[in-house]
């Protein structure tokens, strides 16, 4: 009987103190919800990878196409951005139901057994699995074709959740997972022959097949899959606030932005043009290196853009002739170069001076209200086809309510430079918007792989 009457006696003060600590909790303001908090701490921390898709240091700061995206949602908080990068997505998982972080910004798709433990958020880029091998290969277009070669991949739950489900219609199918290389890295080891077979997600392929462009994609494996970000499933108000964030027009807007930025570039793809460039890149460049180089210190700016640019105009040939006039390696109009003070427009190092000092001025012109790498994606647009209809075309994104200081704002609006609609109301009239756009892409693409090319010092297996 006493114990009896002391475990009634306990039950009901564990009762008390757990209403004396609701209580305390509910009028005490300095227990906060996790939104709350996050605002409170002025720091929105988030997961990532460092790769091309995600997060990398380029040459105006922290950038990546999830990088730019989670910021703008911290901006919306009022926060700053944290990104701390974690490879593994079992290891992202683990620290953020650790509190060791908010959100989850990978650029990846969840397979069944993490999505399980998360809170995902609304679906934003639809991207597939692809199996990639190497140009000249064996023509695979089933996986009945691939019968007993072994396939390479990373440790992906959602793409391992789509092997597995194969494996049952196919139980030949074999796959070795790495653990410690990214997709990136196996694409590079198929490129190189290496590795026979892999399988990655369509847009790391995209941002990477013009580096390695005797890659090819033999098929799609499974059902598109959507990216989307992942928070704790306690942190019910900051999943709240993040699914109300992704359904504003200005963040669908960004997105699309986003995407024109990071992969709308890549869709022309020429294996033939791009294998050519490579081989330049080591037998013709460095006759004019040293030049762009001089030049681009002098005017402040990228070197490897103005040589982009150049090989884009005249694909480094000095003599190159149009028939319209421009001549030279960086093809400059009788008048411009006069305006420049250039004698001999076929003269290579002062015409690399030259042409580097206009687009220094273009760049001057386009104005310091437009954010990098913006201002210099338009002073390209303005090296080809003029900067009056650079301002035509800003005007007119800004009359059609699109983002005017942005290059995708301007970029969806030059082709309608062609039509009589709008360029009669433009003050320099007709302009080839079409040609700006694509001229631009594949400027981006010949620094990319430029890019590429000086900081992984592997020139001599360019052009093999």
């Amino acid at each position: 009987m006493f114990y009896r009457l002391c475990g009634y006696i306990c039950f009901w003060v564990i009762i008390l103190c757990g209403l004396g600590l609701l209580l305390f909790a509910c009028n005490n303001p300095l227990i906060k919800n996790d939104l709350e908090a996050i605002v409170s701490s002025s720091e929105l921390v988030m997961i990532t990878r460092n790769n091309s898709t995600c997060y990398y240091e380029g040459p105006h700061g922290p950038t990546g196409f999830e990088y730019e995206l989670a910021k703008a949602f911290a901006d919306y908080l009022g926060v700053n951005l944290k990104p701390i990068i974690i490879e593994e997505e079992a290891e992202m998982v683990t620290a953020l139901r650790a509190g060791k972080a908010d959100i989850i910004a990978a650029g990846l798709p969840f397979g069944y057994q993490s999505a399980r433990l998360l809170a995902l958020g609304p679906g934003y880029l639809q991207i597939t699995q692809q199996l990639v091998g190497h140009r000249g290969g064996p023509e695979l277009n089933t996986f009945s074709d691939v019968k007993n070669k072994l396939i390479w991949t990373t440790g992906s739950s959602a793409r391992l959740d789509l092997l597995k489900k194969q494996k049952k219609d196919h139980p030949e199918l074999n796959w070795q997972t790495l653990l410690d290389y990214s997709a990136e890295e196996l694409l590079e080891m198929v490129w190189i022959q290496k590795l026979p077979l892999a399988i990655v997600e369509s847009n790391i392929l995209k941002r990477n097949q013009r580096f390695f462009p005797e890659l090819v994609v033999h098929f799609d494996i499974g059902y598109s899959q959507h990216l989307s970000w992942a928070t704790a499933p306690a942190n019910r108000h900051l999943l709240a606030a993040l699914n109300k964030w992704f359904a504003l027009d200005s963040t669908q807007d960004r997105i699309a932005g986003l995407t024109g930025h990071y992969y709308g570039h890549l869709e022309n793809f020429d294996y033939v043009d791009l294998a050519r460039y490579r081989r330049r890149i080591k037998n013709r460049l460095p006759i004019y290196q040293e030049h762009f180089e001089k030049a681009a210190l002098k005017y402040n700016l990228d070197w490897r853009i103005m040589a982009a640019l150049s090989y884009q105009e005249s694909h480094w040939n000095p003599k190159a002739k149009s028939p319209t006039g421009v001549r030279g390696i960086m093809m400059l109009t009788l008048d411009t170069a006069k305006t420049l003070g250039l004698k001999n427009r076929l003269a290579p190092e002062p015409s690399i001076y030259a042409g580097t000092r206009y687009f220094a001025r273009l760049h001057r012109m386009v104005g310091n209200d437009v954010p990098e790498p913006d201002r210099t994606l338009m002073a390209m647009a303005s090296y080809n086809l003029g900067f009056g209809h650079l301002k035509d075309a800003r005007k007119l994104a800004k009359r059609m309510s699109k983002p005017h200081h942005t290059w995708h704002g301007v970029r969806s609006v030059l082709p309608l430079l062609q039509q009589k609609k709008y360029y009669k109301t433009l003050d320099s009239g007709y302009a080839r918007g079409n040609e700006a756009v694509q001229y631009v892409d594949r400027i981006r693409t010949y620094q990319s792989i430029l890019n590429m090319a000086m900081a992984y010092s592997i020139l001599s297996g360019y052009g093999s």
